[in-house]
């Protein structure tokens, strides 16, 4: 992405700051000189002191090797969890107590004031929350899950029922998801683990492979790319693609494969992990999926996941272009994947100066997805360098980033 000019306005508050000046505070509180740490997270000297300094974007893969070296959570480097000012503003993050208590319990059911839903009525509420995720209202979703991973817990536990577990299994995926998206990477950690034990007992062959793909992609917000790959990799070939769910299962692997080799900087590999998952997701048919596990994998998300690619290989021009080929007409994905799109043609369409392009996509990723709009890191970094940019910020992205707390 070199080339691209950076400018955050420098930061006097904690909500205010850009990402380079907690990177300059981690490596002041480590002892090293800008040198040490670029050896140590294989990056050039200049450009961390160019991301330092604010005139260059610290990207995802920069954020994890600087955290790696510091020995900090990337969420640290990132600002993570970005509370908010008031009750409304900061609801998700006052689920996130609850739904560690509710993943206390290991060996022992725990004790609910009510007798737990039934497992059909469960299984109601668990569709449900998959349509809080996929629309990325975490507030509600946050707000329901601990209940829910209780309820299910005691079934687990006291009838040993392989659909219990299944269910069980299927809310932490939720919760975990939850938790990586704001910033709560320990809490995320915890729940890879305790989605291990269930896909144990749930007896269905899939699970296994979707922990491994839980844990890959933990792994990637880390930095951890080589791990990761090998890790997607070797699952993806124990896959047996003899029907549609496994199919499903076999792209998704391969989808979160393009991206890790993106952030590693290995164009070919991530462009072959992208072909292999987009045809993956041409072989089945629309009147086969079901979308069990709500990968969404399907030609669109796969599109979707093309440009993603581009944008994490800095490719501008070819991130541009297949986003004005991509049709998502048919709202094959949800709204968090749509709006996340559009955060990335945001960033690139800041890279190439067309500021009044950059701020209508980001305007747009959040009329559809508020919440995760304003939660996410490069969201916030966006905001920042827009306001910057122009000479008199529009009303509409003053209102955005008083929404954001910048």
């Amino acid at each position: 992405m070199a080339g691209f000019d950076w400018n955050p306005e420098p930061a006097t508050t904690p909500h205010s700051e850009h990402t380079g000046i907690r990177i300059a505070r981690a490596r002041n509180l480590r002892g090293f000189t800008q040198e040490g740490l670029a050896m140590r997270a294989n990056v050039s000297r200049s450009l961390l002191a160019k991301v330092e300094t604010g005139a260059k974007p610290a990207t995802p893969s920069l954020v994890a090797a600087v955290a790696r070296a510091c020995a900090v959570d990337p969420a640290e480097i990132n600002g993570q969890p970005y509370r908010g000012n008031d009750k409304n503003s900061d609801a998700v993050h006052a689920t996130i107590p609850a739904i560690r208590m509710a993943l206390a319990y290991v060996d022992i059911a725990p004790e609910l004031d009510t007798p737990p839903r039934t497992l059909d009525e469960l299984r109601t509420e668990i569709t449900e929350l998959r349509k809080l995720q996929k629309a990325a209202s975490h507030a509600r979703l946050g707000a329901r899950l601990p209940a829910v991973l209780e309820e299910l817990t005691v079934h687990a536990m006291e009838t040993d029922a392989a659909r219990a577990w299944r269910m069980l299994n299927r809310a932490q995926a939720l919760a975990g998801s939850l938790a990586r998206r704001l910033g709560y990477n320990d809490l995320a950690q915890v729940i890879v683990e305790r989605t291990s034990v269930s896909a144990q007992y749930a007896e269905d062959e899939h699970l296994p492979c979707l922990v491994s793909l839980g844990r890959a992609r933990l792994l990637m917000t880390l930095g951890a790319w080589d791990v990761s790959l090998k890790m997607i990799k070797k699952t993806a070939a124990k896959v047996d693609q003899g029907n549609p769910v496994s199919t499903e299962v076999f792209g998704s692997l391969h989808l979160s494969a393009a991206i890790a080799a993106a952030r590693a900087g290995r164009a070919p590999e991530a462009w072959e992990h992208h072909g292999t998952a987009s045809d993956a997701a041409a072989r089945i048919s629309p009147r086969d999926r079901r979308d069990p596990y709500g990968l969404q994998m399907n030609p669109q998300n796969a599109a979707i996941h093309g440009c993603a690619v581009a944008v994490e290989l800095g490719d501008a021009d070819e991130a541009i272009k297949l986003d004005r080929e991509l049709d998502l007409g048919r709202r094959s994905v949800g709204g968090e994947r749509r709006a996340h799109h559009d955060l990335d043609m945001s960033r690139v369409h800041l890279w190439t100066s067309d500021h009044d392009k950059s701020l209508k996509r980001i305007l747009h990723a959040e009329r559809i997805a508020p919440q995760m709009t304003r939660f996410h890191p490069s969201a916030r970094e966006t905001v920042r360098q827009l306001q910057r940019t122009y000479r008199k910020p529009p009303e509409s992205l003053r209102l955005l980033g008083e929404r954001m707390g910048i």
